[in-house]
Formats: structure tokens, C-alpha cells, sequence
């Protein structure tokens, strides 16, 4: 793509971004704006995703659905409208998702007085899908007779709705985009494998693709997902301190086989009914990137999610110098793309501040300057959005140059965040420790031995909740720091998203 305009000669409005440490909710919402990310709709709560947006939802999906593929899944799609009878039929999944529900009790629309209104009503009234599991797994029902068509592993790409009352961009909309995965299994033990194949999966994904560090565990019985055996979860830290639940994987155990009929004759001859998974991610880990390694300057990315990782930028003192630097300029990108990098140019007949700080705002991590002075010279300017340094390089080393920086910014941004959450996450032992911990932004490791009232209270006393019970500790003896009762494992404690 080139970028060349005289339309855009005139300079717009800029945007501006407050601080962090100013206000950090507006710094989230300023940062999606300035970098032409996202808006709302009109309906309340539904988000428009722009297109450069959009371009980091299809860099997560391209790679994610390649990853997913390559542990047998297929991909399907199954219907917007679930009847409400369908979930009904799991009391603990429609309490969970209840309130969250949008509701479809008519049909057809007819004028009357010049106004529409609603020519009949439905039957049965339809649910949009809020998740999947209730229609897919009547469809199941019907697709499963042996063994021998296990293990099922299907995912969709798709939209879901939930009446969210208090919307915020990325993070929780009315309606958002996800994968949901969906699986059956002849075992506990391979459905609970699958479980935690798929969260390993989300964790590689996130830290070796987004560079965020995240804490995988199992959730308390308060936080797992309605219906589920348990839930595995992946926990990032946002730079205010807070978690934000990046991904899910849990084990359904036969809570949904039993309701809806997802049985298999076994090699035994003998009925059993399936043991089932489901695990999802949202567009939700835009507003995780957005809120990991974003600047008051704007968004930052990782490259390897970016949709443009080098942007070639034209450097034109005067008219004879126009069609050098473009040429080379075009050249340089024809190198670029040559070795897998995804790079353009931006030859817009604009003042070069105005370019760079325009492609700044959109995080694009590596931008290359280039001007007559530079060809004479034969060499360019490489500046890095992670930290600002300017490097000149030769243009005879620039893929190889290119290539090596890249690696390092991703590598250097995943360490920026580790390093912080490692500062951010604090290990207590008394009540008195814990508040204060948590008043103070931090993610904080204490002793667990309460009930879901307990957890309820300490939601209400903090504002903290449990995020998860990590994964990576060894069993140690300590005392529960709410109630006192022994406990011989810590669990992770945070205000979240």
C-alpha cells in the first residue's frame, strides 16, 4: 500500500493523549482514538472496529487459527439464535449467563401510521448467543453414535452478544468477535488434557506472539465458567496494576453430555456420555496489547502482531528530489517485503514530523527515515517505537538490519512487562499486609483457605478477587489470610477488568 494524498496536505486536528499517571481510563480510550483503533456504535455498548483495528483482530486470528488447526481442530459455524428452552436446560449456565442475555420475542416488521412495528410473536423466544455450548451441543447430539467419532474438535470464528451495563472498548462490549473451541472426548483424562493443551496454547500465543507475560492456573469455584468442572485461565497485568483474563479453557467435565444427550456407544458396547471442553478468546486481547506496552505517546506492538512492522518514511526538501527518494523509498520496501517483512511506504507530500508522529500513534514498531542526504550518504535512519533510539544504518545491510531490530524490540517488550509484573506482585502473610498491597495497585500472593463468602467479602472489603491458583508453586504450609485456616498453597489476588 502507498499512502500519497494531496488531500491530506493540510494538517488535521492532532489528537491528543492524556497521561497514564494523569487518568488511565482516559489514556486507554485516548490511545484507541488517536491510533484510529475503535469507536462506538449507536446502540450502546456495540463497537465499530476501524479498519487498522481490525487489521490486529486478523493478525490474531491468522496466527491463533493456524495454531489451533494444528492440534486436529476444524473449523464450523453454528447458528446466531439459540432457542431459550436450550438454557434452560442447564441451571447453572443460564444463572451464570441470565443477565447478560439479549432477548428475540418478535418477527417481521410492517408499517402502521408511518411507523414500524412488530407483525407477530414468536413462539419460543431466541437467544443471541451469548457462547455457544447449549445449540452446538444439541447439534452434537445428533453427529456422535460411536467411539470411533471421537475425539469431536471443532472451532468458529464468530459474534457473540452480552447486555454489558457498563461498556468499555475492547474490554467489554455488547457485542465482540472471539473463537470458541468445542470439544468431546471418550475420557475425563483426554478431555482434561485437550483443557490444558488448548490454555498452553493461549499462553505461547500471548507471550510469544503478543509479549505478554501471563500467569496460567485453575479459577476459584466462585470465578469458573457457569456449567464448567473447573476453568483454567491465562492473567495478564496492565499497567495499572490490574489483571485483565486474556483466555479461558475449561473442562465441562458431563455437566452439558448429560442435558443434552451427547452419548457414544464405547468399545465395550456400553452407552456413555461424552466428556466435553470449551475454551475461547476474545477481541478482548487488543485491549490486553493496548494496555501492556502502549506509551503516553500512544499504542505500541509487538511485531510479530503488527500489521505493519516497518514503515518507510520519504524525507523531500524540494520538488527535484521527489521522484530520488520516493524510488528508493520503494526499493527499500520491495527488500523488505522480499525477506517477510511486512513494511510500506508513506510518500504523502506532508512535513516528515507530521508522518512520524502519526505512525507513532499507531505503534508501527519500526519506522525508516529516509531522505536525499541519506542515499547520498548511502545509509538511513531506523527509529525503534519501543524506545525512540535512532540507529543509522547502511543501506546495503538494511533487511538483515531490519530483521534484527525487530527481533529485539519483541523480545525487549515482552521483558519490559515481565520485569514489571515481577516488580507489581507482592507475597504477604497478614490481613494488614494484603489491603495494603492491593490499595497499592499491585497483584499479590497470599495464603488461601476461605469460602466463595469469604472471597465475596474480600471482593467487597478490597475490591480484589481471585484470579487464579498458579499453576508453577510448590505445595507450602500458611495460613489462609482472611480466616486463619491452614492453607498449603498461595493464590494470585488482583483487581481486575
Amino acid at each position: 500500500m502507498i499512502y500519497d494524498s494531496k488531500k491530506l496536505n493540510e494538517k488535521t486536528e492532532e489528537k491528543k493523549i492524556t497521561s497514564r499517571l494523569e487518568d488511565y481510563s482516559q489514556w486507554y480510550l485516548d490511545v484507541i482514538d488517536s491510533a484510529d483503533l475503535a469507536e462506538y456504535g449507536p446502540v450502546r455498548g456495540c463497537m465499530v472496529i476501524k479498519p487498522y483495528g481490525y487489521s490486529i483482530w486478523e493478525s490474531i486470528q491468522g496466527i491463533l487459527d493456524k495454531k489451533i488447526k494444528e492440534t486436529g481442530v476444524k473449523n464450523a459455524y453454528f447458528p446466531l439464535l439459540i432457542p431459550k428452552s436450550f438454557l434452560e436446560r442447564e441451571a447453572k449456565h443460564v444463572e451464570g449467563f441470565a443477565k447478560e442475555c439479549a432477548v428475540v420475542t418478535h418477527h417481521r416488521l410492517e408499517e402502521k401510521d408511518g411507523k414500524l412495528i412488530s407483525a407477530g410473536e414468536l413462539e419460543e423466544p431466541l437467544i443471541i448467543r451469548p457462547t455457544s455450548e447449549t445449540v452446538m451441543y444439541d447439534i452434537f447430539s445428533r453427529w456422535i453414535r460411536s467411539y470411533r467419532d471421537l475425539p469431536l474438535l471443532v472451532n468458529q470464528w464468530a459474534n457473540v452478544v452480552r447486555w454489558e451495563m457498563r461498556p468499555r472498548l475492547f474490554l467489554r462490549t455488547v457485542e465482540f468477535l472471539w473463537q470458541e473451541g468445542h470439544t468431546v472426548h471418550e475420557t475425563e483424562k483426554e478431555a482434561d488434557e485437550r483443557a490444558r493443551q488448548m490454555l498452553n496454547i493461549y499462553k505461547d500465543f500471548a507471550e510469544n506472539v503478543m509479549a505478554i507475560p501471563v500467569i496460567t492456573g485453575v479459577k476459584s469455584d466462585s470465578e469458573r465458567f457457569a456449567g464448567a468442572q473447573c476453568t483454567y485461565t491465562i492473567e495478564g497485568m496492565m499497567q495499572d496494576g490490574k489483571a485483565l483474563q486474556l483466555g479461558t479453557s475449561h473442562n465441562l467435565g458431563q455437566n452439558f453430555s448429560k442435558v443434552f444427550n451427547v452419548k457414544f456407544i464405547d468399545q465395550n458396547n456400553t452407552e456413555q456420555y461424552g466428556w466435553q471442553t470449551s475454551w475461547g478468546v476474545s477481541t478482548r486481547l487488543i485491549g490486553g496489547l493496548i494496555m501492556t506496552h502502549s506509551d503516553d505517546k500512544g499504542l505500541v506492538l509487538p511485531p510479530k502482531i503488527a500489521s505493519i512492522q516497518v514503515i518507510i518514511t520519504t524525507i523531500v526538501p524540494s520538488e527535484k528530489d521527489k521522484e530520488l527518494v520516493i524510488n528508493k523509498a520503494e526499493e527499500i520496501n520491495k527488500i523488505l517485503k522480499t525477506k517477510g517483512i511486512k513494511s510500506e511506504t508513506d510518500i504523502r507530500d506532508l512535513r516528515p514530523g507530521e508522518k512520524y508522529f502519526e505512525w507513532e500513534k499507531k505503534g508501527i514498531p519500526l519506522r525508516i527515515e529516509i531522505g536525499p542526504k541519506d542515499i547520498a550518504n548511502n545509509t538511513v535512519v531506523f527509529v525503534r517505537r519501543d524506545t525512540g533510539e535512532k540507529i543509522k544504518v547502511s543501506l546495503d545491510n538494511i533487511e538483515s538490519e531490519a530483521e534484527k531490530i525487530l527481533v529485539d524490540i519483541q523480545s525487549s517488550l515482552f521483558k519490559k512487562a515481565l520485569d514489571y509484573r515481577k516488580e507489581k506482585t507482592k507475597v504477604v502473610d497478614t490481613w494488614e499486609d494484603f489491603v495494603k498491597e492491593i490499595e497499592a495497585g499491585n497483584f499479590v500472593l497470599a495464603h488461601w483457605g476461605g469460602n466463595a463468602e469469604e472471597e465475596e467479602q474480600v471482593k467487597t472489603e478490597t475490591g480484589a478477587t481471585i484470579r487464579c491458583i498458579p499453576f508453577d508453586q510448590k505445595e507450602e504450609s500458611g495460613k489462609c489470610i482472611k480466616t486463619g485456616k491452614p492453607s498449603n498453597k498461595r493464590i494470585i489476588f488482583a483487581k481486575s477488568y
